[in-house]
């Protein structure tokens, strides 16, 4: 942080004296100011439910700009990496801040094709499930039970352990989340194989079978690595302050991505994709297309409880970048697979061709978002809607991961203790049973 000469002065209407905080400039964004010694001085603390307009750390990785529909990777704007890098280069610069050369690539890439198979243990593990049960809620599980199957790289205060368990969560995460949906589907688990891409092999692990193997469309391997970038880091959201809050505690890091898994199951989180197409769903068994025109005089009615899931983004008051670029995506794969008149698809793209032109949207800026692509390209693709979150999951990680190697290598940084705005009954005494009521 770049401390300013400005000052802010706060002042009170009670008598009590004005009191001067630093001011911190970034490199880019708002200035922010420092009111860590603000109790200490006052006797009070500052009230923002939400935290958002609190900077809860200081961070080098993501960059945000919601107004001007902007968004950097370590400087580097999200439309230059989805066109011109692949998701491990993605990670290696989230990682490691810059992106990597030809033998950096290589050798990071050869890291990570090493640790895609997990404990065949976990398999006995897994049988512990339901059979129906949300692959949210196995995933969870599983990652979290990587710090009883790998035990020597759980210290979160070693660097070398904590690199360890990077590789090994970014490697395995695609074996995990296959392994969720084989169980779901009662079908036998594939190993990985590592001759192929990041985003081919995973799709193999999904779709193959021991009697028909599976051979990934260019097209949708291009697609999925896309989708995993786009995902890769979003700034200080709900689940990534959730693996920061959680390994301040000093956990290891399966326990802390475990949290983050978690947290992302939220629908107004990482479950917005899911939502999105449970919402297509829903405007399809009315009508479809024709039942559309209803269906949009519902959400512009203030009464109504319907309500429009993949548009318009809380972070993103313009555009969001990433929507630009899977839209893209979107209709590269549906012109691949031929499904441009599948009843579901033609549904979905008329509705953003209504939230494109329609004023009420405009207006709003209710524009399609990422979810609401990466949501049609995963149905498309064959990924069941169950799974997009644990998609979303094993994109996230390799930022999940970034964050906190951050915030331990941050000296100023503690355990993360929010305050509270007190609202409860005041100290009192416990009365006799006979004197109660």
């Amino acid at each position: 942080m770049t401390p300013s000469s400005d000052k802010a002065t706060l002042s009170f209407s009670d008598g009590a004296p004005s009191v001067e905080l630093p001011i911190y400039k970034g490199s880019v964004g708002p200035d922010v100011i420092d009111i860590r010694k603000l109790y200490a001085q006052t006797g009070k603390f500052t009230y923002d439910p939400g935290f958002l307009s609190t900077a809860s750390c200081n961070s080098a990785i993501t960059y945000i700009d919601g107004d001007k529909g902007e968004l950097l990777y370590r400087g580097y704007p999200i439309e230059q990496i989805a066109v011109h890098c692949d998701y491990l280069e993605t990670c290696y610069l989230i990682l490691y801040g810059e992106l990597p050369d030809a033998a950096q690539k290589a050798a990071f890439t050869a890291r990570i094709t090493q640790h895609t198979m997990v404990h065949e243990q976990m398999q006995f593990f897994l049988r512990g499930f339901r059979r129906d049960a949300h692959p949210m809620a196995v995933l969870t599980g599983l990652v979290g039970a990587m710090s009883a199957f790998y035990p020597d790289s759980i210290n979160v205060n070693d660097p070398h352990q904590r690199d360890i368990s990077a590789i090994r969560l970014i490697a395995k995460m695609p074996t995990l989340v296959a392994m969720a949906y084989k169980y779901n589907a009662g079908q036998p688990y594939m190993y990985p194989q590592n001759k192929l891409s990041y985003a081919a092999n995973y799709m193999r692990m999904m779709f193959a079978t021991p009697c028909d193997d599976y051979v990934p469309n260019p097209v949708i391997e291009r697609a999925l690595d896309r989708i995993f970038i786009l995902h890769a880091d979003h700034e200080q959201n709900a689940s990534t302050s959730t693996v920061r809050l959680c390994a301040s505690s000093g956990t290891n890091p399966f326990a802390a991505i475990a949290a983050g898994v978690a947290c992302l199951w939220g629908p107004a989180h990482g479950g917005a994709n899911e939502a999105c197409l449970n919402m297509l769903d829903e405007i399809q068994a009315q009508g479809g297309v024709a039942s559309i025109g209803k269906f949009i005089e519902q959400v512009k009615d203030k009464n109504s409880s319907v309500r429009l899931m993949g548009f318009g983004h809380r972070v993103y008051k313009n555009y969001d970048p990433r929507a630009k670029l899977m839209r893209e995506t979107c209709h590269e794969v549906l012109d691949a697979l031929g499904l441009h008149d599948d009843p579901l698809f033609k549904l979905a793209m008329t509705l953003e061709k209504i939230a494109l032109e329609d004023d009420y949207f405009i207006q709003r800026k209710l524009y399609p978002n990422v979810d609401f692509y990466s949501g049609i390209v995963q149905k498309a693709i064959g990924i069941p809607v169950s799974l997009f979150t644990a998609n979303f999951a094993l994109a996230r990680t390799v930022g999940w991961i970034a964050q906190l190697n951050e915030m331990l290598t941050d000296p100023e940084y503690k355990i993360g203790r929010p305050r509270q705005l007190f609202t409860g009954a005041a100290r009192r005494d416990v009365k006799p049973m006979a004197q109660r009521g």
